[in-house]
């Protein structure tokens, strides 16, 4: 599943490459056969397309596996300008000599000269001096000891590469200038620039942009916290309003706002002005930007996107009624009102069940409450008084319960309550009476009274 941290990561590549006519490419990284599926890499391509970056505004995807030549041949130069050796150590034998399972590589091969051979790793041999500066977009100029970092693998002992040289080789192959990626990165970069450097090429640009947290301060975890792009797109978010979010993670558009047009946000992101400082995805936040975004949707444009909640997809579960059942016009009718009370799309289908199930479908919790001593009498004058309605509509509906209602000693809110629950099985919902208006006279009275049978 796609990250909502690599989504925001992806945009922002998107929309630099755009800012300086350049070009953003995408790879991907499969190397590892346990964790590479075609279906994946699809997964991938259709989730970026939902959140707006079309399959023609990109170079790729390339795959990683395609430059193994290009990789071991790298690790070869490197090995032949004595910048890489090979070495039999076992992680056990380390952690004997030094006495510890924290400490890194001690070196104990660097001057061994073994010759390649199964099992032997090659190693990159890093500088015993000096610093390596890492210019970066978003954070200054870190600086790493390069005594502090240890002779690191680049090739296993079967000769394939590491990432960190597959990485280097295929960024250098592909004339990549600027690399935009998450901070949890930062650690790798020195190790990388040295061998962009021992490659004698110079190396591009960095921008390590904040890691994403919950509200705990956590990195967002895949195994901890809700963080697929298509499990948000699947709830009902809409794609405007999840990028807009993503972008403010770290970043602010000018002025005391923050739901902008995107053409706004193209125009105005400034990777140096990205905070370095770790980035809260509030999904609480987010649901109230997708029902600003919802409300602010041409009602037709509404309808179309409620669809797939409406009917089902290979992703979305089918709504309880059957196909024949649905009333497209009953829908229409009802989305004005919809629209106004709904975070996410997926909401509407509990809001408009009433109209299409052939039965409504009782919540016990909400019947409980809402059918207490003097509900009976309540729904006996509500029918009378309906039944006796020359004109059905939402106006006379509401004058006659609230008749009913007062005639008992009761407020309008209360006086309803049960007819709510009798009508469409819950205590919340969209305006009882222009609901009662579409669901039309004969259902809403056969409603009425299955419940007062249920009463005796």
């Amino acid at each position: 599943m796609f990250h909502v941290g690599g989504a925001r990561s992806a945009l922002q590549n998107w929309i630099y490459a755009k800012q300086q006519g350049g070009v953003f490419v995408l790879r991907i990284e499969d190397t590892d056969a346990a964790r590479n599926k075609p279906e994946w890499t699809e997964g991938i391509l259709s989730a970026l397309d939902w959140i707006g970056i079309a399959r023609d505004s990109y170079e790729g995807p390339y795959f990683q596996s395609s430059y193994a030549a290009e990789h071991r041949a790298a690790a070869q130069r490197l090995h032949d300008a004595g910048r890489a050796y090979y070495c039999d150590c076992t992680r056990e034998a380390v952690q004997a000599r030094t006495g510890s399972q924290y400490a890194g590589y001690d070196g104990y091969c660097r001057d061994r000269g073994l010759e390649p051979g199964a099992g032997r790793a090659l190693r990159f041999r890093t500088p015993d001096e000096g610093e390596t500066v890492v210019v970066d977009l978003i954070r200054g100029e870190p600086t790493f000891e390069n005594r502090l970092i240890e002779d690191f693998v680049i090739a296993r002992g079967d000769g394939s590469p590491v990432f960190l040289l597959a990485n280097v080789v295929d960024d250098l192959t592909m004339g990549i200038t600027h690399v935009i990626r998450a901070e949890e990165h930062l650690p790798n970069t020195p190790k990388q620039q040295l061998l962009w450097d021992a490659l004698g090429v110079k190396p591009p640009v960095w921008a390590h942009v904040p890691v994403v947290v919950n509200e705990k301060r956590q990195k967002l975890s895949k195994r901890r916290d809700k963080v697929a792009l298509e499990a948000y797109r699947d709830e009902g978010y809409l794609a405007d309003a999840m990028r807009n979010y993503l972008m403010l993670l770290g970043w602010a558009p000018s002025g005391d706002r923050e739901i902008v047009p995107w053409s706004v946000i193209e125009e105005e992101f400034r990777l140096e002005e990205v905070n370095p400082s770790p980035a809260f995805f509030d999904e609480k936040k987010l649901r109230a930007f997708n029902g600003e975004y919802i409300r602010a949707l041409p009602v037709d444009e509404f309808v179309a996107a409620c669809q797939p909640w409406l009917t089902g997809t290979d992703t979305i579960a089918p709504p309880p009624w059957r196909p024949e059942e649905f009333d497209a016009e009953m829908f229409a009718a009802m989305a004005p009102l919809a629209q106004t009370r709904i975070a996410v799309l997926s909401e509407i289908v509990p809001n408009v069940d009433f109209l299409f199930v052939a039965d409504p479908l009782i919540d016990e919790a909400a019947w409980a409450k809402a059918m207490k001593e003097g509900a009976a009498d309540l729904l006996d004058a509500a029918i009378a008084g309906y039944e006796a309605l020359a004109s059905w509509d939402a106006d006379a509906l509401k004058s006659t319960l609230e008749a009913v209602g007062a005639e008992r000693g009761l407020k309008l809110g209360k006086a309803q309550a049960p007819v709510r629950v009798a009508v469409t099985g819950r205590t919340v919902g969209l305006p009882l009476f222009e609901s009662l208006q579409v669901l039309g006279r004969e259902r809403t009275l056969a409603r009425l009274r299955a419940a007062r049978v249920r009463l005796v």
